[in-house]
């Protein structure tokens, strides 16, 4: 083979491939550029609407990966690769990844809409999946809470998301109910005032909605009442004992009984 053939060849050959360089080139170019400026973007409007970073930089990678995919498979493409039967081979692959880490991708789904509705949020007390406790960490996988008695408790995030989620500190008052025994030998109005005066001596308790305090049953040992008291969230549980120890106190100097649980036996003899 001369010089000629040899420079026919080369010329033949940027001929034919040249353009399609080019092509891939600009693509790559225009797909990488793309990777970069798009998921930043994003990123930007999620973290001005509050969503969690955690949220948003996950989303923002899977975006550049889904571009530089797309972008790969159109420089294929340009060189004359059939990517029909590669996309069927990467989608046969993803579903086997998929069901092979079914659960860690549900606790990764149920993670990412914690985080974007966040229905509970950190020092903020729920009930979940079974367990109670604080709310001290939401990530991409886990919830973790803390107990009463401070014992750590790790959720998976499908577990937390396809259950119902009761959240004790969403709303900034709360109802605190009681449940108050008398003999039935006692006064019941009596022992009413002195409850009702009692709950509105405590600054924690509210006006508004009244406090209520009425006959709930008349049970086998006593006359029960039902005490319902608002307050703000954080004075519940100081709220609820203070007043049952001066409800308690209260009775015994006013001469109100709280009668223990009994039971009348009759015998009766058989001649």
């Amino acid at each position: 083979m001369d010089l000629q053939e040899i420079t026919d060849e080369i010329v033949l050959i940027i001929t034919q491939y040249g353009l399609d360089v080019i092509g891939a080139l600009v693509i790559l170019i225009i797909g990488f550029i793309v990777s970069k400026r798009v998921p930043a973007i994003l990123i930007k409007i999620m973290n001005k609407r509050g969503i969690d970073p955690t949220v948003s930089g996950f989303l923002g990678s899977l975006t550049r990966f889904a571009i530089m995919a797309i972008t790969l498979l159109l420089v294929l493409a340009q060189f004359g690769v059939q990517t029909a039967s590669l996309i069927a081979v990467l989608g046969a692959a993803g579903l086997a990844i998929g069901l092979a880490l079914q659960g860690t991708l549900s606790n990764v789904a149920g993670g990412v809409m914690l985080l974007i509705f966040r229905p509970m949020r950190v020092g903020q007390y729920v009930e979940v999946a079974g367990h109670g406790g604080t709310v001290k960490n939401v990530s991409l996988f886990t919830t973790e809470l803390a107990t009463p008695d401070n014992i750590q408790v790790i959720i998976p995030n499908g577990s937390v998301w396809g259950n119902a989620i009761r959240n004790f500190s969403f709303h900034p008052t709360r109802r605190m109910d009681l449940v108050m025994g008398i003999a039935y030998e006692d006064d019941i109005d009596k022992a009413r005032d002195i409850m009702l005066r009692l709950i509105e001596a405590d600054e924690r308790s509210h006006k508004e909605p009244a406090p209520l305090i009425e006959i709930a049953e008349l049970a086998d040992s006593s006359v029960n009442f039902t005490v319902r008291v608002w307050c703000d969230n954080g004075n519940y549980f100081p709220l609820k004992f203070a007043l049952t120890k001066a409800i308690k106190q209260a009775f015994d100097k006013e001469g109100i009984s709280i009668p223990y649980p009994q039971r009348d036996v009759h015998l009766i003899k058989e001649d």
